[in-house]
């Protein structure tokens, strides 16, 4: 199998939990997580829709793992996706200070995964 193609999977194995995590039940995982009380109809509301997100992410890069006319879409979709949660963190972490040490594994799987996206992106590309 092509590394492009493990590294689809690998990126919709290593989300799905996360989706899954914010969104199932809400307001039992994320106070646990991250310390935070979710407990009205619109914190439940984003945090499943975070987890809808992240799920059809999940699944357009399954899809262009098995597919390899979605396959160059699919990475891409991965180094957008990554970078920009990537950005995102380290903007907080510049702004609001460190977060928890949870948070800052993601940054750092978010930046691995942003990396060597672009890597292989610029491999297919040459």
């Amino acid at each position: 199998m092509k590394f492009d193609k493990i590294f689809l999977f690998a990126a919709a194995l290593g989300l799905t939990p996360i989706a899954l995590s914010y969104g199932v039940k809400p307001d039992a995982s994320i106070p646990y997580l991250f310390g935070i009380a979710v407990e009205s109809a619109n914190e439940k509301h984003v945090f499943r829709a975070m987890m809808g997100l992240y799920l059809g992410q999940a699944l357009f890069w399954v899809m262009g793992a098995l597919k390899p006319a979605l396959t160059f879409a699919a990475l891409w979709s991965v180094v957008v996706f990554m970078w920009g949660l990537a950005f995102g963190r380290i903007l907080s972490v510049v702004l609001d200070g460190v977060p928890s040490p949870l948070l800052l594994v993601y940054l750092l799987l978010e930046v691995g995964f942003g990396v060597v996206g672009t890597i292989l992106i610029r491999k297919k590309s040459a």
